[in-house]
């Protein structure tokens, strides 16, 4: 395969951060439908190995899964690209809409337009572990260890990390005891890595492990990270609304693993019940908002600290106040993302081939497939059962018929997406 340009890697990067609908779950089903099955720039196991790896970190695994395969194809500036505009569109558009949201004090024009998408999303989703789940799931061992995971979040909520240190630890034993059962290779009839750009540039990439690597990133990421919390406490001083907001959503960026639902939890916690910045239906409202805009689940975090500071910053006009805090907590929410990638993906790239760490690691996607059914459960439930509304039969429909038009049709999402949101802006406003 031709290795992509980095002009054409930038357009995909970019049009990623327009479409990329339906939280971490939906993104990787893009990411990995695009770039696994349609442009081939990165083998299956592969692609879900770097994805065990963004799923251990703290913060949002879809946006760092896009930084890794940045950093495979094109270096640190790849990286940099794919993490940016990941959530670049996402920035301006809630930006906007946190606007629109304390200024008309609703969201019914745009929970009209965006109405559409969620069952798109749900039905992306469901085709999305199915087709993971078909070649991930490559043994019973493997069924067994999925279900199992299912079982244990869906039913017992078994926090995310023990779930993947357990799979972890299951398969490297069985690479001991069972290696018939665990060891998975790539020559099968789903994977032929020299069809695949990364197959062949990711050599060089692993060649930069190493502690002197390591401390050059962080030594850069670092001062980064916390520049801006400085500069206002140098200009509004140390115990400003501002101060607060960074620090708060820093910490979530270190503390809150287990992706984007573990994250919101974290904040409406801290933002909602200790500093009473906004109320529990601004929560909801935020939400709402996150999942039916491009970009991480996470960006809500910017709607939370627009709010918090639109309403409680002194001294300036609320408008300003509020991009200032939004973009603030984007900026500390983010910016760690690409130190943890830099830091840990030449150490994953250099290990990965060692068959015993790739035993755990299949051990590991198989709980993943686990994972993401619940997510994807919990998607549809919220998507079909509206919260106070009952059944949303017109979703139910309009989710089969997506789901339909990807699996049998061979519909791009696109189009689909496109499509579910027109047709659910015509469903509310006209009939």
């Amino acid at each position: 395969m031709t290795k992509p340009t980095f002009i054409e890697a930038l357009r995909y990067w970019l049009k990623l951060g327009f479409i990329s609908f339906g939280g971490p779950t939906g993104q990787i089903a893009m990411m990995h439908k695009d770039l696994v099955e349609k442009k081939k720039w990165i083998p299956e196991d592969h692609f879900l190995q770097a994805l065990n790896f963004c799923m251990l970190l703290p913060g949002p695994e879809a946006q760092q899964l896009a930084i890794y395969i940045g950093w495979l194809l094109h270096g640190t500036r790849g990286g940099i690209v794919a993490g940016v505009l990941f959530v670049l569109p996402s920035v301006f558009i809630l930006w906007g809409l946190s606007w629109l949201y304390v200024s008309m004090g609703d969201v019914a024009a745009v929970d009209a337009f965006f109405y559409g998408l969620k069952p798109a999303v749900a039905a992306i989703v469901a085709e999305a572990v199915i087709r993971i789940g078909k070649r991930a799931l490559r043994n019973e061992v493997f069924i067994t260890l999925a279900a199992l995971s299912f079982i244990g979040i869906y039913f017992l909520h078994i926090p995310f990390p023990a779930i993947i240190l357990a799979a972890g630890c299951i398969g490297y034993a069985g690479s001991i005891y069972a290696p018939a059962r665990f060891t998975v290779t790539t020559d099968n009839k789903y994977i032929d890595p020299s069809e695949y750009v990364i197959a062949d540039s990711r050599a060089a990439e692993a060649s930069t492990a190493g502690w002197r690597h390591s401390l050059k990133v962080i030594a850069i990421c670092l001062p980064l990270w916390f520049l801006p919390i400085i500069l206002l406490g140098f200009l509004r001083g140390w115990n400003d609304i501002f101060i607060d907001i960074g620090l708060l959503f820093s910490k979530a960026a270190m503390v809150t693993f287990g992706g984007a639902y573990a994250v919101l939890a974290y904040i409406d916690q801290q933002a909602v019940m200790q500093y009473g910045w906004i109320r529990p239906e601004q929560m909801i409202d935020g939400l709402g908002l996150a999942e039916t805009t491009p970009g991480p689940l996470i960006m809500v975090t910017q709607f939370v600290g627009y709010l918090a500071a639109f309403y409680n910053a002194k001294g300036l006009q609320p408008a300003v106040a509020g991009a200032i805090g939004g973009l603030l907590t984007t900026w500390v929410t983010f910016t760690p993302c690409f130190m943890w990638i830099f830091v840990g993906a030449p150490y994953i790239e250099k290990v990965r081939r060692n068959v015993r760490l790739g035993a755990a690691l299949s051990a590991i996607t198989a709980a993943v497939v686990g994972v993401v059914l619940n997510l994807s459960v919990f998607f549809a439930y919220h998507v079909l059962m509206p919260a106070g509304k009952g059944f949303d039969w017109y979703a139910l429909v309009a989710a089969l018929i997506a789901f339909v038009g990807m699996i049998y049709f061979k519909r791009g999402m696109v189009p689909v997406i496109i499509g579910s949101a027109l047709a659910g802006f015509l469903w509310k406003t006209v009939v």
